[in-house]
């Protein structure tokens, strides 16, 4: 059921008229109390067990659960984690189990909490019936709940359907953004609302700015004391026509009715998580209105997101097609409801209640940009990134562009007449189609889609939306990134690797190397490990230790080196090493290749390689080399020697 459609009362209202516990499991604290306060203004006997909880509350929630009249208990999925949980929830006689925001569930769901994926565990444990529930879960998802939840055998399904009619959706190009979200405000100045920002310190300052012009408002996020928290959360619940800036930390628990607007100051992560953020508004059934805003530094943040965490190949590449859904919405030519509820499996008219329809897009016939920037994509092997194809097109002769030779192309120059904030809002658009998208075991190099084949192939066409294109020379130049376009996707995958070690040996992530290291990485790309060497902050410490892992990322090849090897990396005798074990390897079964097998140890060819002998007596001194190996490999290693 849409958020707003009274989803709780399907498992609040069975709760009653059942003997024993009914134990709602939810996803956060803020949601857990919104509902028990609700509940027992009505004079249902529920609590919570949170560690937002005062010892008071806890008390009277343990008393209740002895005298056996407690009929909602509400727990966060964390707390099955415990060892004693399973024999509390046995003691304490639980009669049902409802998981609410289901979706949490799913690998490939917007908020994904691997402690959901215990609840199966307990339903067969106890042996008591569940029932989950969620507002947003696409066909995948919803697989993928029946599949953990249920293992696997279909339960009684409903579906309500996802629209929220009352809700009017807008989307904005971020420009002075800060200004737009003050105008919003001020244009609804006394009704409640809620902006969500992508970070905590900018819930700060835009709750400052509100302040500043005459609004009531406050900040919420995760890095607040659990009280300071809790004060927001009963403001927000008792005062009228508070603000809250805040994080998705806050709001997906509040059941505020009169919430009358949302804005987000960023781009949501994908298309459930911001119907679930919009969904806060006009639970009342009265019209709400809704405002994101979004940019390209909101694209290359959540691009990177996606690409720095832990999550295998598949979710990332899952990810990032959600994420040119949420594009596709944001770029959208037609009434933004059928483009949602498109998304979701269902099907819609035109709502005349988003901006879209309130005054629609001029439109232009994009064919003939696209197919340039898929030619030059298909003439590059799919391998490259955005500002290397955009090079490309705009004819500019870069060192990469010159060391591939992709100035020798069809496609180079055959852009220049569009500028490159141009090029960049097209190929936008193109993700927003999803006709490419960026692949993370390619450091972010764009693939195409079959989405795209009929336009290569020249039958079909494409219209895309002018505003945006024209817009893109007016707007104000991005945000300063660490590193260009092209190396940012490279920049994310050091960075995931940096934090699989760290998490895994427990310490700080600048312990393994530093923001300023994983950036020259990034851009100086090293081949090898006597090219990694040479990166600042890699000593010969943690080139040993963590030199081949971090080669592999920018390689991408698993290579196999010595550790004798290793340790040589970066110093003089490395290379001489080198051309010592070629030389071996062609004369080990002798010149005529017929002769016994013999070899030097790596710590000889090591020694021969530091000590840098002139004569075959002295190279015969060395430790290690016999007469044998000697007259068999003495002339090569003497000329090599002599010839450095």
């Amino acid at each position: 059921m849409p958020t707003g459609g009274g989803k709780s009362l399907c498992f609040q209202l069975p709760a009653l008229l059942r003997e024993g516990v009914t134990v709602v499991i939810s996803p956060l604290i803020a949601l857990m109390r919104d509902q028990v306060r609700s509940l027992q203004a009505v004079g249902v006997n529920a609590g919570t067990l949170t560690s937002g909880n005062t010892q008071e509350e806890t008390d009277l929630v343990w008393d209740s659960l002895e005298r056996g009249d407690l009929k909602l208990l509400y727990i966060a999925p964390e707390r099955l984690a415990a060892g004693s949980a399973l024999g509390m929830l046995r003691r304490i006689g639980v009669s049902m189990i409802a998981v609410d925001e289901a979706h949490c569930v799913s690998q490939w769901g917007h908020d994904f909490r691997p402690d959901y994926l215990r609840i199966g565990e307990l339903r067969q444990s106890l042996g008591v019936p569940l029932a989950a529930f969620t507002a947003t879960a696409d066909d995948e998802t919803q697989a993928e709940i029946v599949e953990k939840l249920f293992g696997g055998v279909a339960p009684a399904s409903f579906l309500h359907g996802f629209d929220r009619p009352n809700l009017h959706l807008a989307f904005a190009a971020k420009d002075q953004p800060r200004k737009q979200i003050l105008n919003f405000a001020q244009a609804r100045q006394g009704q409640p609302g809620i902006v969500y920002c992508g970070t905590r310190a900018k819930t700060e300052t835009l709750a400052q700015a509100l302040r500043d012009a005459d609004h009531i408002a406050c900040h919420y996020h995760g890095g607040m004391d659990a009280e300071d928290r809790r004060v927001v959360e009963t403001r927000f619940q008792r005062e009228d026509g508070l603000i809250v800036v805040a994080t998705i930390a806050f709001g997906m628990g509040v059941d505020k009715p009169d919430i009358r607007w949302v804005a987000h100051a960023d781009l949501p992560k994908s298309i459930e998580a911001y119907y679930q953020e919009i969904g806060r508004s006009g639970r009342d059934g009265a019209p709400a209105e809704t405002l994101t805003l979004f940019g390209a530094d909101d694209i290359r943040l959540r691009r990177s997101q996606i690409d720095e965490g832990l999550a295998p190949i598949d979710r990332k590449r899952a990810d990032h097609a959600r994420l040119n859904a949420l594009l596709g919405l944001a770029e959208a030519l037609t009434c933004r409801r059928t483009i949602l509820l498109k998304y979701f499996g269902e099907t819609g008219v035109p709502c005349n209640n988003c901006d879209l329809c309130d005054s629609p897009p001029e439109l232009f016939d994009g064919t003939e940009p696209v197919r340039m920037a898929l030619s030059a994509i298909l003439r590059t092997g799919e391998w490259f990134g955005m500002g290397h194809l955009i090079d490309i097109l705009l004819g500019n002769k870069t060192d990469k562009v010159l060391q591939r030779a992709h100035d020798k192309l069809p496609t180079f120059g055959v852009g220049k007449g569009t500028s490159k904030a141009e090029w960049q809002a097209i190929f936008r658009q193109m993700m927003g189609y999803d006709l490419i998208r960026p692949d993370p075991e390619r450091h972010g190099g764009l693939r195409f889609t079959e989405n795209a084949r009929p336009l290569l192939k020249g039958t079909a066409e494409i219209q895309l939306r002018k505003d945006s294109i024209l817009a893109a020379n007016d707007r104000r130049p991005a945000v300063k990134s660490l590193v260009s376009d092209e190396d940012a996707p490279l920049l994310s995958a050091l960075k995931a690797k940096r934090r699989a070690l760290a998490e895994q040996q427990k310490v700080p992530a600048y312990i393994v190397f530093n923001d300023k290291t994983l950036i020259e990485m990034a851009e100086r790309r090293p081949k090898d490990l006597d090219e990694m060497a040479s990166v600042g902050g890699v000593g010969a410490k943690k080139l040993e230790r963590y030199g081949q892992a971090f080669l592999s990322v920018v390689t991408g090849e698993e290579g196999r080196v010595h550790p004798t090897r290793r340790k040589m990396a970066g110093l003089p005798e490395a290379e001489v090493f080198d051309q010592l074990l070629i030389a071996q390897h062609s004369l080990e079964s002798g010149v005529s290749g017929s002769n016994k097998l013999l070899s030097c140890s790596r710590t000889t060819l090591k020694n021969i390689a530091k000590l840098r002998p002139q004569s075959l007596d002295k190279l015969g001194q060395v430790p290690g080399m016999n007469n044998a190996r000697t007259e068999r490999f003495g002339e090569a290693f003497i000329e090599i020697l002599q010839s450095l």
